[in-house]
Parts: C-alpha cells; structure tokens; sequence
C-alpha cells in the first residue's frame, strides 16, 4: 500500500484534520449545536407520522432541548461553554436537531441569520433529509456558501430501501440520490450520514451502504452504530427481545471496511454513536468515545490499512 498522506495519520481523514488544512494548524473550530424550533416531515403528516423508529433528538442534543431557549441564547451559552472548557476560537453554527430545512425558504433565511448574527461564526452546518430540499431551499444555502463555511448533512442512514421502510424513514435511496445531485456544485459541502446495525441488516448490506455512497462524490460522511434511545419504538423492540443491537466487534469489524473503501479525502465527521447515559440505553460496550476511537486507530494499524485502501479498487470497477 502506498504511503498514507499525513492528514490519514490515524488511518482516517478526521474533522479535525480537515479543520486545520482549510483555517490553520492548531486551529480549534466547535460546532455549537442549535435548535430551530423545526420539526420533522417524518412527524408533522407531511411524509408520515410518528418518526424513525430509532429517533429521539434529546439524545444526541440534550442541552439544547430545553424549551423557550431563543436562538441568541443558545448560540451565546454554546459559544461561552466551548471557549471555557475546550479553548475554542471558532466556532460553526449547526443545526442539527429534527429537519433544518422544512420552512419556507424565507423563514429558513430568518433562521439561519439569527444564530449567525448572535456569534461569531465561521460556519454553517445544515442537518436535513434529502426530501426536504427544493430548489429554492438549495438556492438560499447556496447564497451562504459564498460567505461562510457551509456544510449540508443529508440523514441516508442505509441504501437499502427495505431498511429505510422498515425504521419507518419515509424515503427511499433515489431521494438521496436526487438530493445530492442538486446540490452539486453549489459551493457547499455535502455529507451523508450512515448508521451501521439497524435492525434486520447483514454486516454486507451495512457494507453495501458504504459502497453505495463512496462513488457518489460527497465530501463528508457521519457513520455510527444504532443505539436504542430511550421512549423510541426500536426501545420497545429492545425491551421485548425482538432487537439485539450490534456488538463492538461487528461493528468494528465493519467500520473498517467501510473505511477502506471510502475515499481518502472525504472527510470523516463521526465513527461512532452515542454511548449509555440518560437518554440511551444500548448497547453498553463498557468502554467510552475516546477508547473505542483508540481501538479503531490500532485495528486499521494491525491490519496494514487505511481510509480509502479499496476506493481506487471499487472505482476501477465501476468505471
């Protein structure tokens, strides 16, 4: 295998690695995680009702669920949290709870320059579905780009289209397909998120899934493992022995492989889900964030592998 590029020192592109080549080495870039006030078209009837059933956004985002919060607000306690304890200086606006594109256009612009006006951002990170961006939406995003740092986080979760019926998602993979089409060349980022070990899915089709997206020319990818997050449907399949969730070892067995065939300068964004706390309930591994990513780095390392080690192997294919 040919010499590893140096931003692949821990065997994969890493957020924080692209930070420092785009603003500087050393350069401490927080995203500030913000709630809209959104919701989702997967629960307000537009899609369908009741959500994924592996959602609850007080998982991943606890501190910005509290209600009547304004947006200044969050933004002024996000940015004072991350400077005290972390000794940030930039800072990235992103919206990430439910869909932070469902609203009118002219809406979504009020939205957006709120939090940017509140703080001094560099950045903008969108989290969304890919069936909820019409032109017009794209067109407003694209209008950011030209001034900030912008990324678009398009929730996949798999390219399998039974997997996507069965967690009650609301879209098929051709969404995603014609999501990311449309947002070419528009001056933002594009990411996709996977999750790895959703329920009835095989080690190779959560490979397949990496496939499918590693060809697609997108710039970022967010992979983690389901969780069971507490009151969500997949919690009571949890409870009722009809879930088990997916063990360390396949899931480190196949976040390498998916490693190894995505390319090397896409940007890695997260390798791993939540852990056991107030809001998950599983799987428990007994190890935390910064240890497993510890075993990642030393599995990659025993094996003589890398991000992107099979990307130009499956290119050549396609082609």
């Amino acid at each position: 295998m040919a010499t590893a590029p140096a931003r692949l020192a821990r065997g994969w592109y890493s957020f924080s690695e692209y930070v420092s080549e785009r603003f500087g080495p050393g350069t401490k870039v927080y995203k500030v995680t913000l709630d809209a006030g959104l919701t989702c078209p997967n629960i307000d009837g537009t899609v369908g009702r009741g959500g994924c059933t592996y959602c609850s956004n007080r998982s991943f985002s606890p501190p910005v669920r509290e209600p009547g919060r304004s947006l200044a607000e969050q933004v002024r306690d996000g940015i004072r949290f991350y400077r005290e304890r972390y000794g940030a200086e930039k800072f990235i606006a992103y919206f990430q709870a439910h869909t932070n594109t469902h609203a009118p256009a002219a809406r979504l612009r009020g939205v957006y320059d709120e939090a940017l006006s509140a703080g001094d951002f560099l950045g903008l990170d969108i989290g969304t579905r890919p069936d909820s961006v019409p032109d017009d939406v794209l067109d407003l995003i694209e209008e950011y780009a030209r001034r900030y740092e912008v990324w678009v986080e398009y929730g996949l979760q798999s390219a399998h289209d039974r997997t996507l019926a069965a967690t009650n998602r609301g879209h098929g993979f051709a969404e995603f397909e014609d999501a990311v089409r449309r947002s070419r060349n528009r001056g933002f980022r594009i990411c996709a998120h996977l999750i790895h070990g959703l329920p009835g899915e095989t080690q190779g089709m959560m490979l397949e899934s990496a496939r499918a997206v590693a060809g697609m020319g997108l710039d970022g990818i967010k992979i983690h493992h389901a969780y069971v997050a507490r009151g969500t449907a997949l919690a009571a399949d949890w409870r009722a022995g009809r879930y088990r969730p997916i063990e360390m070892s396949e899931y480190l067995e196949v976040l390498v492989a998916t490693l190894e065939v995505l390319p090397e300068d896409v940007v890695i964004h997260r390798l791993v889900g939540e852990f056991p706390g107030a809001e998950v309930l599983a799987p428990d591994w007994g190890i935390g964030k910064g240890a497993f990513l510890a075993r990642v780095e030393r599995e990659l390392a025993r094996r003589g592998t890398r991000q992107g080690a099979r990307a130009a192997a499956l290119a050549s294919i396609a082609s």
